[in-house]
């Protein structure tokens, strides 16, 4: 999309324009795209207000007033004089941002630019960047292995696998509703319950789970531990409790069936040892065929 490769097939378009396809290909520097990297790559011999103004033409009447308000839109006015080398991790990147930002592009390619950071600034900048990007009206599209870091940045996300997008939509479609079991795997925590599906509804050890364009037979019905309800009974055990502060998770182990996350918010009070019954609760959910049991081998 950048321009920095010459793709073998396909065709990258911006609106209107084609910046590559067959028999065209426009150069980098010309197709108004911004760029942030990784390592936020400032040029160590300049300023930080000369590294924001290097996308900017030299004989730009208005280059330092589109500096400052770059810089003033990523939270370092008066960083001008600075040098790079004195800035921390999460300035420096600030820093890369504001010189994307300072052409005022039409598109905002950002490769994984917080992975380099602790945790408590990349939550930081995750919604400064959002902030931004909002701010300027522009397109970003933005890469990164943490599904939710993608959930807050994105309006639309897309799950890649194998160098193809195997599915594409608004965070809550793909949380809710994902298209495989890799997928429901790698975006949150999941219970995948066996159950047997009869049109829009699946039986399954923790009662009937309406279900949405399921395959009839056998499944394994995918449930969001915040789906699962544990209320006192005699079905199930409780095992062992996850705290984490703001919400807690239950395994539960059913009495006739599997091992069960349920997840509630705040101090759990139940606690191992306890017998539970579990409830599903909320909207319709996917199932995926159940996997084939492996053929008996003869001795």
């Amino acid at each position: 999309m950048a321009g920095l490769e010459h793709p073998d097939a396909g065709e990258v378009r911006v609106a209107d324009r084609v910046l590559s396809g067959p028999g065209d290909f426009v150069s980098p520097e010309r197709r108004h795209i911004g760029m942030v990297f990784q390592d936020a790559a400032l040029f160590p011999h300049l300023t930080v207000a000369r590294n924001v103004a290097y996308g900017l033409p030299r004989r730009d009447p208005d280059r330092r007033r589109r500096v400052s308000e770059a810089l003033e839109l990523v939270g370092l006015s008066g960083f001008e004089d600075r040098a790079t080398s004195t800035l921390s991790g999460g300035q420096a990147q600030r820093v890369a941002i504001a010189r994307a930002l300072a052409p005022r592009p039409s598109v905002m390619l950002l490769d994984e630019p917080f992975s380099s950071l602790d945790a408590p600034l990349r939550a930081e900048l995750r919604l400064e960047v959002r902030r931004m990007l909002t701010a300027i009206d522009a397109t970003a599209i933005f890469v990164t292995h943490d599904q939710e870091e993608a959930f807050m940045v994105g309006d639309e996300v897309a799950v890649m696998s194998d160098g193809l997008v195997v599915q594409q939509g608004p965070p809550t479609s793909l949380y809710e509703l994902p298209a495989t079991r890799e997928i429901a795997e790698f975006i949150g925590d999941a219970n995948f319950i066996p159950g047997h599906a009869d049109g829009d509804v699946a039986h399954t050890p923790i009662g009937p789970i309406p279900v949405l364009g399921a395959p009839l037979g056998p499944v394994e019905v995918m449930v969001r531990p915040e789906r699962v309800l544990a209320v006192p009974g005699d079905g199930a055990t409780v095992t062992g409790v996850e705290y984490y502060g703001h919400d807690a998770v239950y395994l539960v182990d059913i009495d006739e069936g599997p091992v069960v996350r349920s997840r509630v918010i705040g101090a759990p009070r139940l606690g191992p040892g306890d017998r539970v019954d579990l409830e599903f609760t909320g909207d319709p959910t996917v199932a995926y065929a159940a996997a084939a049991s492996p053929a008996p081998v003869a001795a």
